[in-house]
C-alpha cells in the first residue's frame, strides 16, 4: 500500500568504479567494473523495489553515463522526471576499493561534476512542498550552487509540512577538512524528523560511540535517531524510549548499498504509518524490516541490483 503522494529522494547519482579484485589499492587494481552509485539514488531504487511511488531529484551530466544512470533507476520504477542533465559538466565518478582491512578507499572525479551544479530554478518546488516525504544527505552541502539549492529545498519541504529523513552519509575526501565536514553535516541537523547515522559517523560527530553521545544529538525537533552498526543491527532513540534491534545474519558478499537499503526499508514502513514513531513495538518491527532489507543487499554484488523486494524481505523475516 502506498500513499498517492510521492516520496522524493534528493542528492547525488554517480558511477562507482569498483576493482575486479578485492583487497588491493586503487593503484594496484588490474581493472574496474562500473556500477551505479550515490546513496540518494540507491534509496530511491530501494523504495521503488519495495513498491513505493518515489522520484529521484538530482543532476547528472548530459552524457552516456548520466543517461545510463537515469535508465537504471527508471528500470526499477523510480520517477526520473525531476532529474536535470547538464550539458557542460560531466556525471560524477568515484573509484572505490575495499582494502584488506575492510576499509573502503575513495577517489572522486568531480571538478565540478553535474550533481554539484543543481540550481533552484531547476527544481519544481511545488512538487517538493507536496511530497509525502523527503530524504536527503550532506554531500549536496559541499559546494555552491547545490548548497543553496539544498537549503531552499529543505525550506520548501518544511513549509509543506513534508516528513523529512536525513542520512548524512559522510564522505570525508569530498570535504575540504574534517572540521568543515562536521560543521556542514550538523548545519542542517534541525531540518529533519528522522536522522540515520552509522556508529562511525556518531563517533566522528561527537567523539564517542555511546548512548550519551547519541542522546546529545537528539534535538527537540527530532522524532527518531537511528545509529546503524552494520551486521549487529541498529540502535534507536526517540524522545520517549530507546533500545537496539539485532541485525539479520546473512553471508555478506558486498556491503555496498546495505545502509541505503536500511533507509529504504525504514521509509517504507514510515510511509505506511508515521504513528509507529510513538509505538515502540511497532518501531522495533519496522527496524527489523529495515535490518533485513540491508542484510539482503549485502548478499549480492552492487547496490541497485541487490536491493530486495517486499516479498524477499518478508520471506527472510
Amino acid at each position: 500500500m502506498t500513499t498517492h503522494q510521492q516520496i522524493i529522494s534528493f542528492g547525488e547519482l554517480l558511477i562507482d568504479f569498483v576493482p575486479t579484485v578485492n583487497g588491493v589499492s586503487l593503484a594496484e587494481a588490474p581493472a574496474f567494473k562500473k556500477a551505479p552509485g550515490g546513496a540518494p539514488a540507491n534509496v530511491a531504487a530501494g523504495l521503488a523495489k519495495l513498491g513505493h511511488n518515489v522520484a529521484f531529484l538530482g543532476k547528472v551530466g548530459d552524457d552516456e553515463f548520466g543517461r545510463m544512470l537515469a535508465g537504471v533507476i527508471a528500470d526499477v520504477g523510480v520517477d526520473t522526471s525531476m532529474m536535470s542533465f547538464d550539458t557542460k559538466a560531466r556525471t560524477a565518478l568515484a573509484f572505490v576499493t575495499l582494502k584488506d582491512n575492510g576499509e573502503r578507499e575513495f577517489m572522486f572525479y568531480r571538478h565540478p561534476s553535474a550533481d554539484m551544479l543543481l540550481t533552484e530554478e531547476e527544481v519544481d518546488m511545488e512538487r517538493v512542498r507536496n511530497a509525502s516525504m523527503l530524504t536527503y544527505g550532506s554531500i549536496s552541502l559541499i559546494a555552491e550552487p547545490t548548497r543553496s539549492t539544498t537549503l531552499r529545498i529543505l525550506e520548501e519541504a518544511k513549509n509543506g509540512a513534508v516528513f523529512r529523513v536525513y542520512d548524512p552519509n559522510l564522505r570525508l575526501p569530498l570535504w575540504e577538512s574534517a572540521k568543515a565536514a562536521k560543521a556542514g553535516i550538523l548545519s542542517i541537523w534541525e531540518t529533519a524528523d528522522v536522522i540515520k547515522i552509522s556508529d562511525e559517523e556518531l563517533e566522528f560527530l561527537t567523539g564517542e560511540n555511546s548512548d550519551s553521545s547519541a542522546k546529545s544529538l537528539m534535538l527537540d525537533s527530532l522524532k527518531l535517531l537511528l545509529v546503524t552498526e552494520g551486521p549487529k543491527g541498529a540502535r534507536y532513540y526517540t524522545p520517549d524510549f530507546q533500545g537496539n534491534v539485532d541485525g539479520v545474519q546473512v553471508d555478506a558478499i558486498d556491503t555496498t548499498g546495505a545502509g541505503d537499503a536500511f533507509v529504504a526499508g525504514l521509509l517504507s514502513k514510515l510511509d505506511q504509518n508515521q504513528a509507529i514513531l510513538q509505538n515502540e513495538a511497532a518501531l522495533v518491527q519496522a527496524i527489523r524490516f529495515a535490518n533485513a532489507a540491508g542484510a539482503l543487499t549485502a548478499t549480492g554484488r552492487g547496490a541497485i541490483p541487490s536491493l530486495p523486494t517486499r516479498q524477499q524481505v518478508e520471506k527472510l523475516l
